[in-house]
């Protein structure tokens, strides 16, 4: 996460940084238009007024900032624009505004950071959704090959999740060797799990550091089984415990069971299933 550093260059950027950050609109006014602050200041770090006032959420700031002529597309030392940081954050009123006035996703932090991939981590939809539709690439990666997808699997933010496949993410094996649907089993988010191998993810895939490794290649193989088959067994007594058996219930009980059958080393392993989930398993047409 990037996070902002106040340091300024004199008592006057010092008292415009600190309205910026505040959300004081009077001050920052009083200081902009007595010609002696430029709206473009930067810190020792090269942070500006209006990436400050986009990380606090200050709207009203934000706006004053543009109309007095910031440069939205101002890149700190380390990458991250305002727009970033109003999506890092989640303000997805201050993301709509910096798009009105020519924001850009294109650009990168120094780990190959998106606004996109930060909005995803944290989990705001809303501002995922904003992005997307303003030309997100749904294919950004940080440069260690992690995606939005992935950062949103990893966490179980299942809304960012449906957000995103909209757009036809990559469900593969990544460029780090492992993919959204080995995140979100490894994280225990059953609906996640559900959702990704709806979307077409393959629970066959294996990571590239298993086939990789000849002599450990059933180890993740089942790992990721009993990982599969704990939440599905999970899932089935919470279900009975609240008797209810609703349609949503069913579809995810027959997702990770298909799954699970990918895994499944013998006959007998598959008989070893609860009644319950085996007659699910008959339901769903996968026995």
């Amino acid at each position: 996460m990037c996070k902002m550093s106040f340091k300024k260059e004199t008592p006057l950027a010092n008292a415009a940084f600190w309205a910026a950050r505040r959300g004081n609109l009077a001050l920052l006014r009083l200081l902009l238009n007595s010609g002696r602050v430029d709206v473009d200041c930067r810190d020792s770090h090269g942070t500006t007024l209006l990436m400050v006032a986009s990380y606090a959420g200050h709207i009203d700031c934000v706006r004053e900032l543009v109309l007095q002529g910031a440069d939205i597309n101002l890149q700190r030392e380390s990458g991250p624009t305002a727009l970033f940081f109003a999506a890092q954050q989640g303000h997805n009123d201050v993301v709509r505004f910096l798009f009105e006035f020519g924001a850009s996703t294109e650009f990168r932090t120094k780990d190959g950071g998106t606004a996109l991939l930060a909005a995803s981590q944290y989990g705001h939809m809303q501002v995922v959704e904003t992005l997307l539709k303003h030309g997100a690439n749904i294919h950004d990666q940080l440069y260690d090959g992690t995606t939005a997808l992935l950062k949103a699997a990893n966490k179980g933010y299942n809304d960012v999740i449906e957000e995103l496949l909209k757009f036809s993410p990559t469900l593969g094996i990544l460029k780090n060797g492992t993919s959204a649907l080995h995140a979100a089993v490894l994280s225990g988010n059953i609906k996640t799990v559900a959702l990704l191998l709806e979307a077409g993810a393959d629970p066959a895939l294996r990571n590239k550091q298993s086939s990789a490794e000849p002599g450990k290649r059933e180890q993740p193989r089942k790992g990721f089984k009993r990982t599969l088959k704990y939440q599905l067994l999970k899932e089935e007594v919470l279900i009975n415990k609240e008797r209810s058996w609703t349609q949503d219930c069913l579809k995810r009980l027959i997702f990770l069971a298909k799954a699970i059958q990918y895994h499944m080393e013998t006959e007998t392993t598959c008989n070893s299933l609860s009644p319950g989930i085996s007659a699910i398993m008959v339901m769903g047409n996968f026995q």
